[in-house]
């Protein structure tokens, strides 16, 4: 029994110091940029094994530099409570919740008929997510793409460093330069010469408007980006940003 206590203890004590040098990195993020994400070394490493000279797209934009049309985009788009939550916007969450509940009754209705009959893959049940720009954050700088509950228990500590730590404005800073946008394309700098080949700060109201629709799915609209659902959203997106502050 001595022995189980013990290992409960050491099990606990390493829980602890991981959070600590988690709230030490984030900390540290106040003061300087982050170089890279966990999602982006992944990312980087998967290139790495498909070609001996992997595509990488990335480079800091200061805050200053970057338009205000894409944090209003962004944010219209992604998170529009960003600047009132805490790191996590329970209305979203609830919201998403419903959506999929209904989206997978939709699909069981689909389950007992002929092949023939059913939609196509994917047109029946789209998993729409709740999470905030903080989440999002908290997850590409320093976790998988798993999906336990661990990992959610993990981000949700994170999220509220996050918010703890940082200010709305260094939080949208980091996460606008460090997002995927595209196959090995990260940031909204590295976006805007993909896409529109000019700087970001050049970036139009509808163009800031396509390149946050993409932000759920960047790696399928890079190769729709001129699809009618594309141009029809940012349309929305671009109408509401007029009514978005910025941090």
């Amino acid at each position: 029994m001595k022995m189980l206590w013990r290992w409960v203890f050491m099990l606990l004590l390493s829980a602890l110091a991981l959070q600590l040098y988690f709230v030490g990195r984030i900390a540290l993020m106040s003061l300087i940029a982050p170089e890279s994400t966990t999602f982006e070394r992944a990312d980087a490493y998967r290139l790495s094994l498909q070609s001996s000279l992997p595509k990488w797209r990335q480079q800091w934009v200061p805050y200053a530099a970057l338009p205000d049309n894409l944090k209003r985009a962004v944010i219209a788009s992604e998170d529009g409570s960003f600047l009132e939550h805490d790191g996590v916007d329970i209305e979203a969450l609830e919201k998403a919740w419903e959506k999929n509940a209904k989206a997978q009754e939709r699909a069981a209705q689909f389950t007992d008929q002929p092949s023939a009959a059913k939609p196509a893959a994917g047109k029946v049940a789209k998993i729409i997510g709740g999470s905030t720009i903080t989440q999002q954050l908290a997850k590409n700088l320093f976790l998988s793409g798993e999906r336990t509950l661990l990992r959610k228990g993990q981000e949700l500590v994170l999220t509220l460093a996050l918010e703890a730590l940082l200010s709305k404005q260094r939080i949208l800073e980091i996460y606008l330069n460090h997002v995927e946008w595209g196959d090995g394309i990260f940031g909204a700098e590295a976006a805007a010469q993909h896409y529109y080949r000019k700087p970001a700060a050049r970036l139009s109201p509808q163009e800031a408007a396509r390149l946050a629709v993409m932000l759920p799915r960047p790696k399928y609209f890079e190769t729709h980006f001129n699809s009618g659902y594309l141009a029809s959203r940012a349309n929305t997106i671009a109408a509401r940003m007029r009514g978005v502050e910025v941090p």
